[in-house]
Parts: structure tokens; sequence; C-alpha cells
């Protein structure tokens, strides 16, 4: 029976209805349309085909199949936990996404004061729910959805001030998001999780166990994300030659790593059978690897290697990493994300400094400075003024070579996931707070603490029941 100390009677309704009204606030004061969604700004010479709903809408509309569908079936695994999986992804996202609009906003002011609102506003939110949903994966079934709620409302910031002064000051290369999006939600969840631990579930819990019906659902989950995983890559690169890599590299790395997990599962099981567990996970692991280099030169071979090279950390790393981090390290990783978004991300950092290493313009040939901006030629070099007749609108560039760009790069990484494990940390302790109603432990990964169940929901009782006569068998 659920007990009075997590009731969400009144605090789950207190926290959305105080944070909705500030939320209804700031939009009313802050928030504005952008120049195509303001009729003032449309004309009868303008085209509506020029608008830019239907350059970014339906990246829009992949990513939101991957943030609420992908997502919340991938995390619906456990047996007693689907409610909680998809249900909480849900709600989490959803606030993730309005809360991200303002916060991301508030560093693209423009001159009015004004937050300009247009899709690619969305998309950019949707990343940074992305972010939060990844973290929510560490501690997947530990947690109060008003736990989850605070790690957003924390979480965004900190993303977003580390987003903004990483591509500010740093100016990286990051197309697929593998410093920004993979590195920071992957130590800043395991942050969360070290704070959050549990000495008791290092010994299993009776309810951390699938089901034929909760797989197969999970299944579902890992195939909206792999379908879509192309656009989520792809999103936020140049028109035209560069977004067209990143679908193709992104689709080649995904093949790689799907057809090598299919092996190595097979290979590592004792009978030789395959693992759900692998296939719903380790079979993304190519889309992390090449998202650093995705809109780059690579090489279609390369773009495979990556992929086939993902998977294999990510599958040795949930056989051996996972439980030596929780054992050694205090830090329990429900689903394994230092595996898919942590371990993966440092190979596609390491490939995207060795792809800027090599990029030249015998190579890219003009382009070069399309993709890595930074290392067009200063204001006043009279190379610019030639690179500007062959690129019309080419703005003036820092002059780095491809050595310092590559140097930033490895400062990006490492200030990214120094930062995103320290406010995972300080997060974590905030979410200790028992106001927050965090679950018993016996109530661990189970809905009926949080949820009205239906009647052939399998009760705490009868599983326990269920399996004592399998032991006993």
């Amino acid at each position: 029976m659920k007990t009075k100390s997590t009731s969400l009677r009144v605090r789950l309704p207190v926290f959305v209805f105080v944070t909705q009204v500030v939320v209804l606030a700031l939009y009313a004061a802050f928030v504005t349309y952008d120049e195509h969604a303001d009729a003032r700004f449309q004309t009868n010479r303008t085209n509506p085909m020029d608008n830019a709903v239907y350059r970014d809408y339906p990246v829009f509309t992949d990513i939101q199949v991957m943030i609420f569908l992908g997502f919340g079936c991938l995390l619906a695994f456990f047996r007693l936990y689907g409610f909680g999986g998809m249900v909480f992804n849900f709600l989490t996202a959803t606030f993730a996404i309005q809360w991200a609009i303002l916060v991301q906003g508030y560093f693209q002011f423009s001159h009015d004061g004004k937050i300009h609102l247009g899709v690619i506003n969305l998309v950019n939110a949707e990343f940074a729910c992305a972010v939060v949903l990844i973290s929510f994966g560490a501690v997947l079934g530990r947690t109060s959805p008003l736990q989850l709620l605070v790690m957003a409302l924390l979480e965004v910031p900190v993303f977003a001030c580390t987003e903004w002064a990483v591509l500010r000051y740093l100016k990286i290369n990051d197309a697929g998001g593998s410093i920004l999006i993979h590195l920071f939600a992957c130590y800043f969840g395991l942050g969360v999780s070290f704070a959050l631990y549990r000495p008791c579930l290092n010994e299993g819990h009776a309810k951390e166990t699938t089901s034929y019906q909760s797989d197969i659902l999970s299944m579902m989950g890992t195939l909206f994300l792999w379908v879509f995983w192309p656009s989520f890559n792809s999103a936020l690169t140049l028109k035209g030659d560069d977004q067209h890599r990143a679908v193709l590299h992104t689709f080649l790395g995904l093949s790689a790593s799907t057809l090598t997990a299919f092996a190595l599962s097979a290979m590592l099981n004792k009978k030789g059978k395959i693992t759900m567990a692998d296939v719903q996970n380790v079979t993304l692991a190519g889309g992390v690897t090449v998202g650093a280099s995705v809109d780059m030169m690579i090489s279609p071979a390369a773009a495979y290697a990556l992929g086939a090279l993902g998977c294999t950390a990510c599958m040795l790393g949930y056989r051996y990493l996972t439980p030596f981090l929780a054992r050694r390290l205090r830090i329990q990783d429900q689903c394994g994300i230092h595996n898919l978004h942590g371990l993966t991300g440092l190979i596609s950092c390491a490939a995207g400094i060795c792809a800027i290493l090599m990029a030249s313009e015998e190579m890219y040939g003009p382009s070069l400075y399309e993709i890595f901006t930074h290392r067009a030629p200063m204001e006043g070099d009279p190379k610019l003024r030639e690179l500007q007749m062959l690129i019309p609108g080419l703005k003036p560039g820092l002059g780095r070579t491809a050595r310092e760009q590559a140097l930033f790069q490895v400062a990006a990484v490492f200030s990214t996931i120094g930062v995103s494990a320290l406010g995972g940390v300080l997060t974590g302790f905030v979410l200790k707070l028992p106001y927050l109603a965090p679950p018993p432990d016996n109530f661990c990964f189970d809905d009926e603490q949080f949820f009205e169940v239906p009647p052939d929901y399998d009760s705490p009782l009868k599983l326990h029941n269920n399996t004592m006569e399998d032991s006993a068998l």
C-alpha cells in the first residue's frame, strides 16, 4: 500500500500548478513569434513555401516520434514498471521542452528583449529534452515523478549554460551532439545516480525483471529510435551535401552496429542465444558513434567501422563495466546509459577530432570553411575575399588551424564531462529531499506506488509467490 510520505496528492499538483503559472508569466512577458510565424511580416510578395516551417517541421516531427514514442517505449522494459517508463517519460518530456524554450531562449534574446519563437526553437528544445530523458535512464524505476520534474527543472539550465559557453567560447564542431547531448546527458545522469545510491539494489531486486510483453514494447521503442535517428543527427547540419552525408553516415553506422550486436550477443551468451537487452540498446550505438563527425568527409567505410566499434564498446560495457560501476564506484545505471551514450560518445569525439585534423581544402574544396567555420580566415585576410567570391555570404572566421580546432574539441569534451558530472551530483542531493516522495526500496521498479493499476497487474505478492515457486522447482 502507498504510504503517506510518498503520496503525490498535494505535492505533484502544487509543483505543476506553480511552475505552470511561472512558465505562463514568462511566456507572456518574453515570448513572441519569429518572422516566419508573425503575420505582420507577411505581404502579397511573400511566398508561403519559403516559410521555415516547410524546412524544419519534418525534422521536428521525426524527433517528436523519438522523444515520445522511442524513449517512452524503450524505457518500459521492466515487468512492473511499464506505466512508469512511458508515462513519466511523457510527463518529463513535456515539461522539459516548454522549460527549455525559455532557458535556451534567454541566451538568444534579440534587441527587443524577446524570444522569437519558431519551429527551430522547438527542435533545439527537444534536444535539451533528449538530454534529460537520457539522464532519466540512469535512475529509472527508483525515482518519483516529482523527482524527475525537479531533475528536468535543474538539468535544463545547466545544459543550456554549458551549450552556450561551449559554442560561444570554444566554438566546436558537434553536429550530432556527441559532446553536448550524449556526453553531457550521460555524466549528468551518472552524477544523479551516484547521489541517489541505494546499497540494497546492488544485490538485485525482485522487481528488476522483464517480461515477454515488456521486452516487445521496449523493442518497439528501439525501432522508432533506429528509424528516425538520421533526422536527429542531421537536424542542425548545413542543408545540402552536409545534411546528405549526415543521413548516409548515420544509416551506415546504425546498420553496422545492428549486425555486430546480434553477432556479439550470441557469441557472449554461454548458451549461444540472443539477449533482448542487447538488441534493444546496443543496436543503437552506431547512431551515437558517428555523431561528432556525421557531416564530415570521413568516407562511408569509416562510418561503418565506427558503428561496429561503438557497438563492441557498448556491448562490453554492459557485460563488464556496468556491474563494476555499481560495486566499486556507487554508480547504479539502470539503463546502461554510460555504455550507449558515454563510451560511444567518447569514441565519437575521438573520431571527430581525427576527422578535423585530416580536413583539408583538397578534401572539401572551398566548403571546408562552411563546415569548419572557425577555420575561415579572419577579417582583413586577402584569402577571405577570394573565398567570399566562391561562397557568397561566408563570414570571417578565427583563422584556426586544424590542430588548434582539435585542441578546442578536446577542451570541450573534458569541460562538458566535468560540468555535467558536478551538476548531476548536486542535483542528486537536491532530489534526496523527502518532500519529493522518493519510493521506498521495496517499491522501486513498481507502478503500484504511483499509479492506479488494473486488475490484471502482477501484484508484488503474486510476483513474490511466483519467484518462490520457480526457486522451489
